[in-house]
This record gives C-alpha cells, structure tokens and sequence, in this order.
C-alpha cells in the first residue's frame, strides 16, 4: 500500500508540475487565434501525462529498454491524441469564426447566420444572433418609417398652420384698412378669425400632447370609472360638431361595466375617434359608439359611413402623420365648430393613450365604414 501511495505521489507531482509550466503559454496565448489555445489545450494535458508516466517509470528504477519502450509508446499515443482533438476541436473553432463574422454584419443585407454548428452551446448563440439580426433589420425599418412619417408631418403641419394664419392675418387687415364697416360682416369677421385661432390652439394642443406621448412624460390618473359615463362625456363633446354637419351620434354602453383609467386621456381618446368619423361621414350619416366590459377588459368600438379605408392604408392609419387622400386637403367651408385635428396626429395619439393604458387600438373595414375598437385592461 505504501509502495502505491508512492508512486500515486510522484505520478502527481510530475503531472502537476508539467501542466502548471502550460499556464504561462495558455495566457500568452490569450488575445490570439482560437485554435492556438485550442492546441495548447489539446497538447497541455498529453505532456502532464507523458511526465507523469516517465517520472513514475524512473522512479521504479526500470531497465533502459522497458522504459525506452513505455516512452515510445506514451509519445505515439500522445501525438495521435493531440492530433484527434486539434482535428475534432476544428469545427468548433471554424464555427465560432463563422458566428464572428454573422456578429459582426448583424442588421445589414450581407447578414448569414451559421447553418451548422457542432454544440448546442454554439447552437444556442447562433439562434440568439439569427433572433437579434431580425431585431434589428424591424428597428431600423421602424426608424426609417418614422423618419418618414416626421417629415410627411412636418409638411403638413407646416401647410396647415400656414392655412388658418394667412386667414387670420387676411381678416385681420381687411378690418384694419377699413374694408368692412357694416356691423354683420365684421362680426362674420370676428367669427372667421376665431375660427382659425381655434384651429390653430387645437394643432398646437394635439402637438405638445404629441411630444409628451413621445417623451414618455405622459403621466396617468388611474381611476375606476364607468364606461357608459366615458360614452356619455364624449358624445356631449362632439354634439356641436356632429350637429353642424348633420351627423347622428349614436351610443350604446354597458352601465354596470368599470374600467380603471385615466378618465380625461380616455375622453380624449373616443373624442378624437368620434371627430374622425364624423369628419369622414357625409352630411346626414351616423357615427355609433359602443362600449362592453367584463372581468378582463373593456372595449370602445367607434363606426362610421365613411365608404371604407383602402386595404394598403389600413396598417398605416396610426402611423405618425399619416392621411388618407380625403383628408390631405382641408375644405373651405370651415365652421368654429368643424372638426379641426386635420395634421396626422389625432389617430397616433389615441393609439399613444391606449398603449400607454397597456391596451391596443385595431380598425378595419365594416359594412359602410370602417370601425376603431380601443380594448383597455379593466384593471
């Protein structure tokens, strides 16, 4: 037993003393190709116990021949070893270099993923890279489509404002040079001026609401409300609308239904719908508002007799900017109290408000018109 722990003894510390030597050259070889280290470790092992076996075998005091032959034999297993793993350890550094390079065109047209990789490890990295490629090509796509829609949006506002300013400015000196003088056409002029104003305040108002959605410094005042009260409140804020064009709003809720959020960005939200639909819904239409909830979530759904939204402008009616060709040109027979969000704006921001409420805003085509349902978490 003694002569066992001996030679278990010498065997380690040769060992030992062979593979601790390898440490220096494996962090000399730390910043260089993968398939140094890959060797280094393949030819470390082999050498600790190449030294191990000779210690040992000197130690025993062996003749010169049974030792030159244990040597041999150690040495041609040794190089047969370290060649298997260099030559098995390959595709694992072949694919590492392939998953560099995929890294390194990530989110550009010349991206390649690794097809084939020897471990599940690599496996692994190479799906979170094909995952992240796909993420970045749908972010950049999203940049570049907001990009667009801020400058679509910029034109236009730079066209709207001008529109209800020239207006104003027209009015302004045909009063002063003396152009008017009967007391009805002035206060025609008054009137035509304070619609613009009107105008102007309700693009200005829709642009800082913008900014604030855009900046995440929209803070929600969650409350448990009722549904049918949401309804009501923004019915009574479009009659004037609806009436001067002869619309019908029609509104049916659930009463016994709540809803916890903030009641006033709601509001906000169905009265932006509301005024879009009855601006797009001819003289004499109707414009129905519905309102359901139950233990998950509540949903507003606003129709209108608008004729429909074409099938390739769909996914883009909440788009930042965006208009339909109905409504890229403001009519000249504005009233103070017409519909006056005419920028883009209003349909982003009610799908702002809704995300914001963690809900989602949809539209599609029904009947006649077309029909927004705004679906809220109820808690």
């Amino acid at each position: 037993m003694n002569a066992d722990l001996e030679v278990m003894g010498i065997a380690l510390g040769c060992s030992t003393a062979a593979a601790l030597t390898g440490l220096p050259l494996l962090r000399a070889l730390r910043r260089r190709p993968l398939w140094a280290t890959a060797a280094s470790l393949s030819v470390i092992p082999v050498v600790a116990v190449t030294v191990g076996v000779a210690g040992t075998a000197q130690a025993m005091f062996l003749s010169d021949h049974d030792l030159r032959v244990m040597l041999i034999v150690v040495v041609v297993s040794a190089v047969v070893a370290s060649a298997s793993a260099v030559r098995l350890g390959g595709p694992v550094v072949a694919a590492i270099g392939t998953l560099t390079r995929a890294t390194a065109a990530l989110g550009e047209p010349g991206y390649h993923g690794a097809d084939r990789v020897p471990t599940a490890e690599l496996g692994a990295l190479a799906t979170t890279l094909d995952a992240t490629h796909v993420r970045l090509v749908e972010a950049r796509e999203r940049e570049r489509a907001l990009e667009a829609s801020r400058r679509e949006l910029v034109a236009w506002i730079s066209h709207d404002l001008r529109t209800p300013l020239a207006g104003i400015r027209a009015t302004a000196e045909a009063l002063q040079d003396g152009l008017v003088t009967d007391a009805e056409t002035t206060a025609r002029y008054h009137r035509l001026m304070l619609a613009d104003a009107e105008r102007l305040t309700g693009m200005v108002d829709d642009l800082f609401e913008l900014a604030r959605l855009q900046a995440g410094a929209l803070r929600l005042s969650l409350e448990k409300v009722r549904v049918a009260d949401v309804v009501s409140d923004a019915i009574a804020a479009v009659d004037p609308i609806a009436r001067a064009k002869g619309v019908v709003v029609n509104g049916r809720a659930d009463h016994a239904g709540y809803v916890d959020a903030d009641a006033a960005e709601v509001g906000r939200v169905l009265t932006n719908l509301l005024v879009n639909a009855i601006r797009h819904t001819p003289d004499d239409g109707t414009v129905e508002i519905t309102a359901t909830a139950d233990a998950d979530r509540a949903v507003f759904a606003v129709a209108d007799r608008c004729g429909g939204i074409p099938q390739e402008e769909l996914p883009r009616v909440f788009d930042l900017g965006f208009r339909g060709e109905s409504a890229r040109t403001p009519g000249g027979d504005d009233h103070p109290h017409q519909p006056r969000m005419r920028s883009g704006i209003g349909l982003a921001i009610v799908r702002g408000i809704v995300e914001a409420h963690g809900g989602d805003v949809t539209v599609h085509n029904h009947r006649e018109g077309c029909r927004f349902v705004v679906a809220l978490p109820t808690s």
